[in-house]
């Protein structure tokens, strides 16, 4: 089983995006399912997702951007970020981080 990790960077502001809502879903079969959900802390950070430890298959990563920056009173393209990801083999950690600002945004396979 492997374990995951996130961080949300605000690249426009050089800030961590505080009380960002993050959904993890699996894919089963045709259809996704939520397996955890979580709030970016103080640094931005969801460091795991409670007891989901992933076994190898098709994943995704929703964060809910749209609503940080209405909070943070500025205009954006994107109401969410999304990472559509595979785990090919049990084991390991993945920290797959997001880069945002109101018109762009990326992501990377951290450490």
């Amino acid at each position: 089983m492997s374990q995951l990790s996130t961080h949300i960077l605000d690249t426009a502001l050089g800030k961590p995006a505080v009380e960002v809502a993050i959904r993890l879903e699996r894919q089963i079969g045709e259809s996704w399912e939520a397996i955890a959900q979580g709030v970016t802390d103080a640094d931005g950070r969801l460091k795991d997702f409670g007891e989901a430890l992933l076994a190898a298959g098709r994943y995704r990563l929703t964060a809910e951007i749209g609503q940080y920056f209405a909070e943070t009173h500025r205009e954006t393209l994107y109401p969410s970020a999304q990472i559509d990801f595979v785990i090919t083999q049990n084991g390991g950690h993945y920290h797959l981080p997001f880069l945002i600002s109101p018109w762009s945004w990326s992501t990377y396979r951290g450490s």
